[in-house]
């Protein structure tokens, strides 16, 4: 059976217990509970500083952590199922369930409620906290630090409109396997967008287009698409706004930017990287009124 590595976890030693009756593997695990305590944890293919960067977990985002071996831990992500290794520092005991998230572009946590203060840790939006207490302008975390408390929106509130957050992300430089405002690539400014609305989104390009939203029919006329339209090409992806605004994270700008889709697609194709592949109208927000 041939199945995705990215999103199942098995090695001929080991393997995740789901997959027991579908893989050989010589034994099984559940694996453990774990917490990102890090910033930023980059996910590698192989555990080994120079792998290839897969994807990056968030500050408070929590995984199964399948094995520890020589600094690494092999890991599943809970929040998109992917699987790889980062380093053991990265990883912590599963705490108090988050309360907060992150709702700025990026912010600092201060070992005490002092802007003076050295800051010990930079932390980016859609990063999940645990706030215990409040001391003036500033929210106290559990495990020690504060963060400025405007940066944060409580756990279950959502924001209501995806492009407004991909927006925010504008001029961040392109970073392949990226996923913070230090640097991201196009399927993660999609993945991160949408996550802040509560609409959990695949992480990689091949995988949004096989299941994230609906394939429209597009014969070249803008006229048909909608704000949010989801536009693909082989390994690339972006946010069609309107006929003058398309937003994504490309290596050419290497940066986030934003320029019409027309001009964006010849572009393309005069790299002869393809014309488009396809469109998906993706699930937006439902806004109400208060």
């Amino acid at each position: 059976m041939s199945l995705d590595k990215r999103l199942h976890a098995y090695r001929d030693d080991l393997a995740e217990s789901a997959l027991e009756g579908q893989v050989a593997a010589r034994r099984y695990t559940t694996g453990e509970e774990g917490r990102i305590v890090t910033a930023v944890a980059p996910l590698r293919r192989q555990p080994r500083p120079g792998a290839p960067l897969d994807t990056e977990l968030l500050f408070g985002e929590d995984v199964t952590v399948l094995d520890r071996t020589d600094g690494w831990a092999w890991i599943k992500s809970k929040r998109d199922d992917y699987v790889g290794y980062i380093p053991t520092g990265s990883v912590g005991p599963v705490g108090p369930p988050a309360t907060h998230r992150m709702a700025a572009l990026r912010g600092f946590v201060f070992p005490r409620p002092d802007l003076k203060a050295p800051p010990v840790m930079t932390i980016h939006l859609g990063s999940r906290l645990t706030v215990t207490g409040e001391s003036g302008r500033y929210s106290e975390l559990a495990g020690g630090g504060y963060v400025y408390s405007d940066y944060l929106r409580p756990i279950d509130t959502l924001e209501d409109d995806p492009i407004a957050v991909a927006l925010k992300f504008m001029n961040a430089p392109y970073l392949w396997g990226g996923r913070s405002s230090l640097g991201l690539d196009c399927s993660a400014l999609v993945q991160l967008s949408w996550q802040a609305c509560g609409i959990e989104c695949p992480r990689d390009t091949d995988m949004q287009f096989d299941r994230f939203g609906t394939l429209i029919n597009y014969d070249g006329d803008e006229n048909s698409l909608r704000r949010g339209d989801l536009v693909f090409w082989k390994g690339h992806i972006g946010i069609w706004i309107d006929q003058d605004r398309f937003l994504h994270s490309n290596a050419s700008d290497m940066m986030v930017a934003m320029a019409p889709l027309a001009f964006t697609a010849d572009r393309i194709a005069s790299k002869g990287e393809g014309p488009i592949t396809g469109i998906r109208r993706p699930p937006m927000p439902t806004k109400t009124d208060t």
